[in-house]
């Protein structure tokens, strides 16, 4: 039940579908995403627009893959569960120029209610070794 959410979830960024985007997307959504800025970003107004604009680069033909994934899940048997998923997220895109591929490391904070599942946070990180202090 929990992937499946999350990849519905996922193909509502990728294929621009915001209204799938605002039904598993949490209104006060926090989430760090390091390629961006090294700030947290609050709320869906950002994502929407980036949606909008097709910022991930997918107009074309393109999938993605979930390594190694991991699920925690917390208050089974309450009004509230969280789970916590973890994997290293690999997009691959169809380009003119060729096939190209990004990966980084992810976790999305997942709450279910009465209303079904919803992700409230996200922290994306290098899949590569980042040094501790930015670049001269």
């Amino acid at each position: 039940e929990i992937w499946e959410f999350l990849h519905g979830h996922l193909q509502s960024i990728f294929t621009k579908d915001v209204a799938t985007y605002k039904a598993t997307t949490a209104e006060d959504l926090s989430l760090y995403e390091w390629f961006i800025t090294p700030h947290r970003q609050d709320g869906l107004d950002f994502h929407l627009f980036m949606i909008d604009h097709t910022w991930a680069g997918t107009a074309s033909d393109f999938r993605y893959d979930l390594w190694e994934p991991r699920v925690q899940i917390y208050g089974e048997g309450t009004g509230v569960i969280t789970a916590v998923v973890s994997y290293t997220f690999m997009l691959s895109m169809a380009t003119e120029a060729g096939i190209q591929h990004r990966s980084h490391n992810e976790s999305r904070v997942l709450v279910k209610d009465a209303a079904g599942w919803k992700v409230a946070h996200v922290h994306k990180s290098p899949a590569w070794r980042a040094p501790h202090e930015p670049s001269e």
